[in-house]
């Protein structure tokens, strides 16, 4: 893949208002990798005050989704849709509050199928969940 230079921050994805919901806004996107932030806010919180792991989750998914978009685009200029089709997350710690960041980068892209790998990182750099998916496109 060529490197490009960073774009300005963005909507999560002009297709995923969810993303926009939950206040993830992406900082860079690049043919390399999109990485993203998300400030901690209650509704992001389960009821000890940590942030709930479906956060994790659910926001990973849709940053590795922008990242499977820009990497299969790249390839060949397919513009369909990628679409997730398996999600594994490990849920390594966690904290309350602040701000965390997602950094999604492709494993390998082919025609068929996109394999991307996302780390979300929290206040000082410390990593708290590593989520992979697997993308086709639609």
């Amino acid at each position: 893949m060529t490197s490009e230079r960073a774009e300005p921050a963005q909507p999560a994805h002009p297709n995923s208002p969810f993303g926009d919901y939950m206040g993830l806004r992406i900082t860079e996107a690049t043919d390399e990798y999109v990485r993203a932030v998300v400030e901690i806010q209650r509704h992001h919180q389960n009821p000890t005050g940590a942030i709930h792991g479906g956060v994790f989750v659910s926001l990973a998914d849709n940053v590795a989704t922008a990242m499977a978009n820009r990497a299969h685009r790249a390839i060949d200029g397919d513009d369909r849709f990628m679409v997730g089709i398996d999600l594994h997350a490990s849920m390594i710690a966690n904290q309350q509050g602040g701000t965390i960041t997602f950094e999604a980068r492709p494993v390998r892209v082919g025609r068929r199928v996109a394999f991307i790998r996302t780390t979300v990182t929290g206040d000082g750099g410390r990593v708290l969940a590593e989520v992979t998916t697997t993308h086709v496109p639609a």
